[in-house]
């Protein structure tokens, strides 16, 4: 596929997940509840985590900001839920790296989150993919 194609559908991927974000609204009972703002560019989250037995067993997030921070959560939440507390970290280091422009480990698929490399190019944005992702690592760590 050439760049020009891929460079396409990465978009699209994004887009979808903008306009029809998945794991969309507020956990409630036992979850616990993390708010991240960018004061730069004004994209804020509420992200919500039932944490089970090691593992995230369900997450979901409201908010408001640019297409690619909601994709962004949109994506995240999707990517960990039922995973190990332990393995949502190692995908969000992972994430970090990829934002960064650095190789990361490839061992576990990252999906849709895939489409969000090209965010690495315009460091402007960085933060605005990784609002969702901090307030994940940041509720894992504190609950």
């Amino acid at each position: 596929m050439s760049f020009n194609n891929l460079d396409t559908l990465y978009r699209q991927v994004i887009m979808d997940h903008y306009k029809n974000p998945r794991n969309k609204g507020v956990l409630e009972d036992d979850s616990l509840t993390i708010n991240m703002n960018n004061p730069t560019c004004g994209d804020r989250i509420q992200l919500t985590l039932q944490l089970e037995d090691g593992k995230v067993a369900d997450a979901k997030f409201e908010g408001e900001g640019c297409s690619i921070s909601m994709s962004s959560a949109s994506m995240m939440t999707q990517a960990i839920k039922g995973k190990s507390t332990e393995d949502a970290l190692k995908m969000g280091h992972i994430f970090s790296d990829m934002m960064q422009g650095k190789e990361y480990e490839d061992d576990i698929d990252l999906g849709d989150i895939e489409a969000l490399q090209g965010v690495s190019q315009f460091p402007a944005r960085i933060k605005c993919a990784t609002l969702a992702w901090k307030a994940m690592e940041k509720g894992i760590n504190e609950g």
